[in-house]
């Protein structure tokens, strides 16, 4: 920065008649911005805010578009329990109460094609 320019902007504050005409001269004759002709400080702030807003753009759409299945579950869903699950778990809770005897907890655990101690939710 050349020295008149430096002093118009140093006493823009201050403008005295004699100065202030100095001072006006100085910044016409250099006029655009006061970081010279590179780009402004701030935009690479705006670069970056755009990116942010770009890649939840794209996030936004994955995930509404993955919602949109349709009644399926998406991938990383554990699978359904099957509705004989919570028979036999008021099965199990009903013979450990002492509400019901061995013989009719078997026979109704028969008819949920159920053998108590397997564990039939295992994969070999």
């Amino acid at each position: 920065m050349d020295t008149a320019l430096s002093t118009a902007l140093d006493t823009a504050p201050n403008i005295t008649p004699t100065a202030g005409a100095a001072g006006l001269t100085a910044l016409a004759a250099h006029p655009g911005p006061p970081w010279g002709g590179g780009p402004p400080p701030f935009l690479p702030a705006v670069g970056a805010a755009m990116f942010l807003v770009i890649a939840l753009l794209i996030g936004l759409g994955v995930f509404l578009l993955s919602r949109r299945g349709g009644g399926r579950r998406p991938p990383w869903a554990s699978a359904p329990e099957p509705p004989e699950a919570g028979a036999r778990r008021v099965l199990a809770d009903r013979f450990a109460a002492g509400d019901i005897g061995v013989d009719e907890f078997m026979e109704r655990a028969g008819a949920l094609n159920w053998v108590p101690g397997e564990d039939s939710g295992a994969k070999r």
